[in-house]
């Protein structure tokens, strides 16, 4: 690494640093004081309240580094511009790649460790949290799964006895009822043989009694094999029981990329095409939303190398303020068209990075 790169990389990653534990310390700082008449009044110990925000470091973290390198990136190269270095490098022949070189390293590699820490460690961070959250929460054990089985289930999918999936669009655990059902039972090969789906199904003396049913048959080839046979009332033998549907209950944010992708695996074989496609966005999500360091450093590279000399501090802020706001409203509107079937859900992903990717380049290129 030459002198020049290592001189601009301490720069950079002390400012990343302190900007990182001051989101982190302000963070914690505002929150405890939002609950704190909760926390005086359950009586929440020391080492509870230490073990939670732990725990809300991965989730922290993840949010407030692309906000973190891009503040870095606007003071390192306006603190150059106020002490003419950014002048004297470019009169030694270095071009504006060069020269930001370091900087756009340094943000693929914040966008690597983002990446890493997301799928690692914020779904077990958020399942920790919960539970804490229900262990400080003045409940007890009783009423709080008295609370939990009131809340209804929607697009659950698990995986029964004799070789079934069984997905449910929604299902009520205070009156044990399931609506729209769709069960496929497979072969040793994974091939389904048979298919059943019903309107709604109640939980009755044991069993499961499922109503306006329709059962379809396959042969080898996967063609519906005699007619299809239908129910106005039937009792179907399905050993799961209420609980055990519960206790599958599955929110993306808790799943690894893995996990999220066999559970899209699942579901896409039962045609429940809408959850699907929402379900596709979020795990694309998973895979482009840290690049969001890596591109707010691009962005942040020709606003900061334009600030006159003594914008240093709240130019900075400013800028960075507003260029993290429009990268964001950008996102989650592509997310929302994705997630509404009006874009693809790769391209809803992808696109507010592609475009501002193409956004640095062109401010990039201009630079005199």
């Amino acid at each position: 690494m030459r002198i020049l790169d290592r001189y601009i990389f301490k720069s950079i990653l002390s400012i990343f640093l302190l900007c990182l534990f001051t989101f982190l310390f302000l963070y914690i700082i505002i929150d405890i004081f939002s609950y704190l008449e909760d926390i005086l009044k359950q009586h929440v110990g020391i080492h509870a309240l230490i073990m939670y925000y732990i725990g809300y470091l991965p989730i922290v973290f993840v949010q407030v580094a692309p906000f973190s390198c891009l503040l870095a990136t606007l003071y390192t190269f306006a603190k150059l511009n106020r002490d003419n270095e950014i002048i004297a490098m470019r009169a030694s022949g270095l071009s504006i790649v060069a020269l930001s070189k370091t900087v756009m390293v340094f943000g693929l590699v914040i966008s690597a460790i983002v990446f890493w820490v997301g799928d690692k460690y914020v779904p077990q961070a958020l399942t920790l949290n919960q539970k804490l959250k229900y262990d400080m929460a003045d409940k007890s054990k009783k009423e709080r799964d008295a609370a939990r089985q009131k809340d209804p289930v929607v697009n659950l999918a698990m995986y029964g006895t004799k070789n079934r999936l069984i997905f449910v669009n929604k299902f009520l655990p205070q009156t044990s009822t399931m609506e729209g059902i769709i069960i496929l039972e497979q072969d040793q090969q994974q091939n389904i043989i048979r298919k059943i789906v019903a309107n709604k199904g109640v939980y009755k003396d044991g069993g499961w009694v499922f109503y306006q049913c329709i059962t379809y048959n396959f042969d080898k080839s996967g063609q519906v094999k005699g007619e299809p046979e239908y129910f106005d009332e039937e009792l179907v033998s399905i050993p799961e029981t209420p609980t055990e549907f519960l206790s599958q209950k599955q929110s993306p944010e808790l799943m690894t990329i893995s996990q999220l992708n066999d559970y899209i695996w699942k579901l896409s074989k039962s045609g429940a095409t809408t959850v699907v496609r929402r379900l596709k966005v979020d795990l694309y999500q998973r895979y482009f939303s840290p690049l969001l360091s890596f591109m707010i450093v691009l962005l942040g590279i020709p606003f900061s190398l334009r600030m006159k000399k003594r914008a240093t501090g709240l130019s900075s802020i400013g800028i960075s303020i507003l260029l993290g706001f429009f990268y964001y409203v950008l996102n989650a509107v592509c997310i929302a068209f994705g997630k509404s079937g009006i874009l693809p859900p790769i391209l809803s992903a992808s696109l507010s990075h592609i475009v501002a990717f193409i956004t640095a380049a062109y401010f990039i290129s201009v630079l005199p």
